[in-house]
């Protein structure tokens, strides 16, 4: 498989945050698979995260643009206040529609967006969370042939998000954190 044809989904809530920056701390800067991260994050409040962990990782990352061709190597952080899409000819689209599960960005909709681009080729992990969201767009990757990992609940800050997908057989696997870095790790050796 082409490693141009992947992408790496991580998405998150309450309590998930902190996990994923340690996974993308976790993750060396020859890792190609281009990776998308949606956490819940208040608009009202302005954060320069994204040029902070620039500094400090050793990926490229940035906040998502929109009509930005995606590349690979790269991690595109959904701005708050906007949904995260995928484009049939694999551009990012920013979207201010109503927020789903009292969220925008919204996980399950950059999930489904991006099972109907990207289909088996799709690799999601929802981690810790207060509410449903990514639990049904985990569930469309999976119906599309992707990877759905989830976070395993007890090793889950806030365990909601990733219970509501075990709830609906959305997931492959259920990973602890540990076993989410190695599971990351062993994709690196496989571009």
């Amino acid at each position: 498989m082409n490693k141009g044809n992947k992408i790496l989904l991580l998405g998150g809530s309450a309590g998930g945050f902190g996990v994923i920056l340690n996974l993308l701390k976790s993750i060396p800067k020859n890792f190609q698979i281009p990776i998308l991260v949606i956490v819940h994050r208040n608009p009202k409040f302005e954060s320069n995260f994204e040029q902070v962990l620039k500094k400090n990782y050793a990926l490229q990352i940035k906040s998502a643009e929109d009509k930005e061709q995606i590349q690979g190597g790269k991690v595109y952080f959904a701005p708050p206040g906007y949904h995260l899409l995928i484009e049939p000819d694999f551009k990012l689209a920013l979207d201010n529609s109503e927020p789903v599960q009292f969220s925008r960005p919204s996980i399950d909709v950059t999930f489904e967006s991006a099972s109907e681009v990207y289909k088996e080729n799709c690799i999601a992990i929802l981690f810790s969370g207060a509410n449903q969201d990514g639990a049904k767009g985990l569930l469309a990757i999976k119906n599309r042939g992707g990877i759905c990992i989830v976070q395993h609940p007890d090793s889950a800050e806030v365990p909601t998000m990733p219970q509501a997908a075990i709830d609906l057989h959305a997931q492959h696997h259920i990973y602890t954190t540990e076993e989410i870095v190695k599971y990351i790790d062993h994709l690196n050796g496989l571009v």
